[in-house]
């Protein structure tokens, strides 16, 4: 909901957790990592960039591209894992305004609305990749890489957020009841 989240709001997977959860949890991990490899990249590739525009005047084509290619799939992929620890940025005003039974309702309500988008834009970005690989479309640069590269990434981090959203939505056993 919020990256100030209030502490009312049971941890994300507390009690047991799903054979799927675990998975997501393991896939959400290594999405991080790769994430903060690709930052690092990204960081280094504009550096790169700057130095050798101004000091040598050389031509870079590729590295605008490839930074922003590492950017597009860093955004993506890492979304399920900010996700499930509900650090999207919200409003929450609201909620200290409305009682506890009403906010949770708004909460769920907000969460069915986001699977829903996140659903669709999940299928859209599908499509933009099929697409993309049977027309081996480029990017209109003189490097050309294929535009697969960056909608496999969104279709993929879409996918896996709205997994996320869908697993946090579904009923958790509560830690000490009965099986």
């Amino acid at each position: 909901m919020s990256a100030g989240s209030t502490g009312s709001e049971p941890a994300p997977l507390a009690g047991e957790s799903s054979p799927v959860e675990r998975l997501m949890d393991r896939v959400n991990r290594a999405a991080m990592a790769l994430g903060m490899v690709a930052l690092v990249a990204a960081s280094l590739v504009l550096t790169s960039s700057v130095f050798s525009r101004y000091l040598f005047k050389a031509s870079t084509d590729w590295q605008d591209e490839s930074a922003v290619f590492l950017l597009v799939g860093v955004t993506f992929l890492c979304a399920a894992s900010v996700q499930r620890h509900r650090g999207h940025v919200g409003i929450e005003s609201l909620a200290s305004l409305l009682p506890p039974v009403v906010d949770r309702l708004r909460r769920l309500l907000v969460d069915v609305a986001s699977a829903l988008f996140c659903g669709f834009f999940a299928w859209k970005s599908w499509a933009l990749l099929r697409e993309a690989v049977a027309d081996h479309q480029t990017t209109s640069s003189s490097w050309a890489p294929p535009l697969w590269i960056p909608y496999g990434l969104m279709a993929l981090g879409m996918t896996l957020l709205t997994l996320q959203i869908v697993l946090q939505l579904l009923p958790r056993p509560r830690p000490g009841a009965a099986k």
